[in-house]
């Protein structure tokens, strides 16, 4: 038989069948891809134990023979249940198997073999539920095997309905008989230093160990793969952008933004100094500037993407920042415009584009982008049209990158000449995340907040242990309203009636329910409202509703009403997460709050307490004490430092979240990689590759990091390494 290889095809190695259940259920191509599906854990035969002294909830594995077997349709279900009671001469056992009756054929009385399963109790009695089982004709050749095999690790594998766990050992078993050579991709002496096993040892040892200490040197080897391969990847694709050739967009003595610093009428703080110089190198180096800034709810992520706007236009060029929401793009130029003063505004023309204009409207705002006219156009998803042009588009401002898939990003790049790239997020960024995803931008961040916040305290209302807090919830409001400020009612969706049709205006749920757990009321805007209106408290309080499906016009109408103080409460969904500066807003009720995320719920709160006046953030919940949904709300509540929260929201939800599937499309490389866990492997791989990489540049010398990189990070991660 030929030796396969791992970019083999997998219909050559396993037949055209079950290649296509495997590529139906994994998504699997290639001998790669099916031994890159790791055993997620292994069983134990058990020692070799009398029926009877079984330990019941052991796994076991006993020697006996059948006595006798018997089918039965099941009474209160579809199907059969085959029952089979075997010997070891000591005493008796049930084996169960559902809907297998073929299996009556081969468990005949007198035949003897390896039984290993799981022991149960049913009705007083022990039994084994569709255990694994080898038979044998001969006695002395059966008793030999069962010690043999007692101690060897059994893979148990991720499966599905379709594709069983031992369906894919079986699989697994008989490519790694005809897998050939297996190239290293790591360097070797950076191999031997850290001890590690050669590559085919290592897929060899994971998926068939002869002895439970050969795994985890496997593991640690195959995820230093994963972690070297990935670091290459994404540094070989930031040399790619250093190889194109940018327009430098350098500052003038006394022109845009030497006017714009000197009307400033605050200092900036030392954190947005630094990293507004550090764009304003980048914007005249001889590569198109491609970063990352990350800071704090208000740390002035917008003041430090507004010079650099300056900056290009200084050269004639344009600057095109995209925002998630209408109502946030609205915001962001008629900040802009504020900021400008009206010195500037004019020589920019800050100009809003979004789907939602009216149809003359949106024509005039695409005339003044494509003439060069508008040299700051800001928008939402509008700006991505074919029917969106550009004359000189030198700067791609991205806020909330988490909120845009990579192919729109890369959509808006191409409508300039290898534009510079500023990414934004208010989502703090644990540091092997940021290495893991955004490998190849460089990352700065602003942590230090402008002087004269008040700051915010933040409550949980535990509404499972006190409900009667919920009354005092809107007594609080009330209070603050009486005061003289304005609050936000944030809720998880317009209306939980009907929340599954409005589901793009609300938070992923989380899957941390738990079956049988009490119903809870679930609060919407409309249900929201329905009881503000109703509150004696609120009888003289304006309360209007703000949520996704509202017309364009009337969100941006209600937003501006109650910047100007004309509402005291704003009853919102998730469109208030972002961008929405109201400093007299002093206080935000979170309902539903455990619905949810750790980084969410910091961004929602970040609304409030912008000014002088302090903030007030309760965190209303039903969700019981010790749940994981309970644990997200009060880390929430126990600190305002949102990159302490990034490092928690992590822990507790796991890196697969926390990445997302639109995240650069490299989540489907992480097998063994946990970028909480391994941040030291992350680390030490990165240094290496940035070495390779650094001598050689092609990877001429290193074929086999570059056939890895080809295989483990494909088409479809290349292509969205490129668009990040």
């Amino acid at each position: 038989m030929p030796d396969f290889a791992l970019e083999s095809r997998l219909d050559g190695a396993v037949g055209g069948k079950t290649a296509a259940a495997l590529e139906r259920a994994f998504g699997m191509h290639t001998v790669g891809d099916l031994l890159a599906h790791y055993p997620r854990r292994y069983a134990r035969r058990g020692e070799l134990t009398a029926i009877t002294s079984l330990p019941v909830g052991e796994p076991v594995t006993i020697v006996a023979e059948v006595r006798r077997s018997s089918e039965r349709r099941m009474q209160n279900r579809k199907g059969s249940l085959l029952e089979v009671v075997i010997s070891d001469g000591q005493g008796e056992l049930s084996l169960t198997f559902f809907n297998q009756a073929w299996r009556i054929k081969d468990l005949r009385p007198g035949r003897r073999g390896i039984f290993s399963g799981k022991v149960g109790e049913y009705r007083s009695s022990l039994q084994l539920t569709n255990p694994d089982y080898e038979l044998f004709d001969d006695e002395a050749t059966a008793q030999v095997t069962a010690e043999a095999n007692a101690n060897l690790p059994i893979p148990i594998y991720p499966a599905t309905g379709t594709v069983a766990s031992w369906q894919i050992a079986k699989i697994v078993q008989l490519v790694l008989d005809g897998l050939g050579p297996v190239p290293d991709p790591l360097p070797d002496e950076f191999r031997r230093h850290r001890g590690l096993l050669p590559a085919r040892t290592a897929i060899e040892k994971i998926h068939r160990p002869a002895f439970e200490d050969e795994i985890e040197p496997a593991r640690a080897t195959l995820r230093m793969h994963e972690a070297f391969v990935l670091q290459a990847a994404l540094l070989q694709q930031r040399q790619f952008v250093r190889a194109m050739s940018a327009t430098r967009r350098a500052a003038a003595d006394g022109g845009l933004l030497a006017r714009f610093d000197a009307s400033l009428p605050f200092s900036r703080t030392p954190d947005q100094v630094s990293v507004g110089d550090r764009i304003a190198r980048d914007l005249v180096g001889d590569w198109p500037m491609n970063r990352l800034v990350q800071g704090e709810v208000g740390s002035g992520k917008t003041l430090v993407a507004l010079r650099a706007m300056l900056q290009v236009a200084e050269s004639g060029g344009q600057s095109a920042l995209i925002a998630p929401t209408e109502v946030l793009a609205a915001q962001h130029v008629r900040s802009i415009a504020r900021m400008l003063g009206p010195q500037l505004a004019p020589l920019l023309m800050p100009t809003l584009l979004t789907g939602q204009q009216p149809a003359a409207e949106r024509r005039k705002a695409a005339l003044r982008a494509a003439s060069g006219q508008a040299l700051i156009v800001v928008g939402t998803h509008a700006l991505l049209s074919e029917s969106t042009t550009f004359a000189d588009l030198g700067l791609v401002v991205v806020d909330e990158q988490h909120r845009f898939g990579v192919e729109q990003r890369e959509v808006l790049r191409a409508k300039g000449m290898a534009p510079h790239a500023l990414v934004l997020t208010a989502t703090p960024i644990p540091r092997t995340v940021a290495m893991t995803v955004f490998g190849d931008l460089d990352v700065s961040t602003i942590r230090t907040l402008p002087a004269g916040r008040a700051g915010i305290q933040s409550f949980v209302a535990p509404l499972a242990e006190k409900p009667a807090w919920f009354a005092r919830v809107w007594d609080r409001i009330a209070e603050e309203v009486g005061k003289g400020h304005q609050a936000f009612v944030v809720c998880p969706a317009i209306d939980s009636d009907s929340a599954a049709k409005d589901g793009a205006d609300e938070p992923a749920a989380p899957e941390d329910e738990e079956d049988g757990e009490p119903t809870r009321m679930r609060w919407g805007v409309v249900q929201a409202a329905d009881v503000l209106s109703r509150h004696p408290a609120f009888s003289s309080i304006r309360v209007e509703v703000l949520h996704g499906k509202m017309p364009s016009d009337q969100k941006d109408a209600v937003m501006q009403a109650f910047a100007r103080g004309d509402i005291d409460v704003l009853v919102a969904t998730t469109v208030v997460e972002v961008g929405v500066d109201v400093p007299n807003a002093s206080t935000m009720a979170i309902l539903e709050a455990d619905r949810f995320g750790v980084s969410q719920l910091h961004q929602l709160r970040g609304r409030v307490g912008r000014g002088g006046v302090p903030g007030l953030c309760l965190l209303v919940t039903e969700a019981p004490l010790g749940t994981p949904a309970r644990e997200r709300v009060e880390a929430v509540a126990a600190t305002t430092d949102g990159f302490e929260l990034a490092e928690v929201d992590l822990t507790l939800r796991g890196e697969g979240d926390v990445l997302g599937d639109r995240q650069s499309g490299v989540r489907s490389s992480l097998r063994l990689l946990r970028v909480v866990a391994d941040a030291d492997i992350i680390a030490e791989a990165r240094a290496e590759a940035e070495q390779v990489l650094d001598e050689d540049p092609a990877l001429v010398r290193h074929r086999e990091l570059a056939a890895a990189i080809e295989r483990r990070v494909g088409s479809q991660e290349r292509a969205a390494l490129a668009k990040n």
